[in-house]
């Protein structure tokens, strides 16, 4: 009676959210007194496979379907489904992103189980089994108390930290019979978005809005992403405007992130924006409208035009760099 978790991967490597979702899933099953098996799908290594052990999994159940090299959600379903027969499985986790989002509804459905989509805690076990998660798009804390038998669990990413520690799982082939109808729907194209930094992984975030006047401006917003290390974003009005591509859009209708760092530069800082930014540990707000909204969310503010503000503060940053 394993705690399962879903990990992904980019090209071998697994991402630092699922390295949070295996050491979450090993903090449950040290309360429960059970073991922690990760799925883990498409072409990884054997030895990044077993490196899971360092984050708190035991075991590996690996599937190497070629068809699964490119994120299909019903045949991620079925997999998750066959490892969760396979190790009789009553807490699976998973993240609140893209795959997540798809695959696990689809599980809980499967396995009639209770499901709590977002979890910004670990369960207390001392009243049940109780999980806290953002409501109203980050403005409140719901606890949600599960009570049925197979329990989901999908995990705000960059919530949870995560430390490296010792050990090494054992990794196991899962054998599964796939059908046509498993691959009905095909991916054609895959598009990855390029940059050092990918926004969903990245602890520091530099974004920008309409305040930054044009496309020609977003120099600035880079000099100072590249020195601090940060990943790049923008509002929706930037990313509807073709400024900005869409993969950057952050908010309610794009991205949720939650960074330590975010630096929201020319934004105003409506709902819709705050919703997917508001888990941010830091907000810093840099704009010249001292009515704007987001001050009243951020940690710091400065009143002041960008264009302005943004190569002091690059300078800034050089300087302190250069010292330290």
């Amino acid at each position: 009676m394993s705690v399962l978790v879903l990990v992904e991967h980019s090209q071998g490597v697994f991402k630092k959210k699922s390295l949070e979702a295996v050491q979450y899933a090993a903090h449950v099953a040290k309360e429960l007194g059970t073991s922690v098996t990760a799925v883990a799908v498409g072409n990884v290594d054997n030895a990044a496979m077993q490196g899971l052990g360092a984050y708190g999994a035991n075991k590996v159940l690996h599937t190497t379907e070629s068809r699964l090299e490119n994120f299909n959600s019903r045949a991620y379903t079925k997999v998750m489904l066959a490892a969760a027969q396979k190790e009789s499985a009553k807490v699976i986790v998973g993240l609140h992103d893209t795959v997540g989002k798809a695959v696990s509804p689809r599980l809980a459905a499967r396995l009639k189980a209770g499901m709590v989509a977002g979890a910004v805690g670990y369960p207390d076990l001392s009243k049940g089994f109780v999980v806290k998660k953002n409501v109203f798009s980050g403005k409140a804390f719901a606890f949600v108390n599960v009570t049925s038998d197979v329990k989901v669990i999908t995990l705000m990413p960059n919530t949870f930290q995560v430390v490296k520690g010792e050990g090494s799982a054992t990794v196991e082939n899962l054998d599964i019979a796939f059908d046509d109808k498993d691959f009905s729907i095909q991916v054609k194209e895959v598009s990855k978005a390029s940059g050092s930094v990918p926004l969903s992984e990245a602890e520091l975030v530099v974004s920008g809005g309409r305040g930054l006047k044009g496309p020609e401006n977003w120099h600035v917003l880079e000099g100072l992403a590249k020195e601090l290390g940060a990943a790049l974003a923008c509002s929706r009005p930037v990313a509807d405007s073709h400024w900005r591509p869409h993969h950057e859009h952050v908010g309610q209708t794009g991205g949720t992130i939650r960074p330590n760092l975010y630096i929201a530069v020319g934004i105003s800082g409506a709902i819709q924006h705050l919703a997917g930014v508001n888990g941010s540990k830091t907000i810093v707000v840099i704009n010249k409208d001292a009515e704007a909204p987001f001050f009243s969310a951020a940690n710091y503010g400065v009143l002041g035009d960008a264009l302005e503000v943004i190569p002091k503060l690059t300078e800034a940053v050089k300087r302190f760099k250069a010292n330290h």
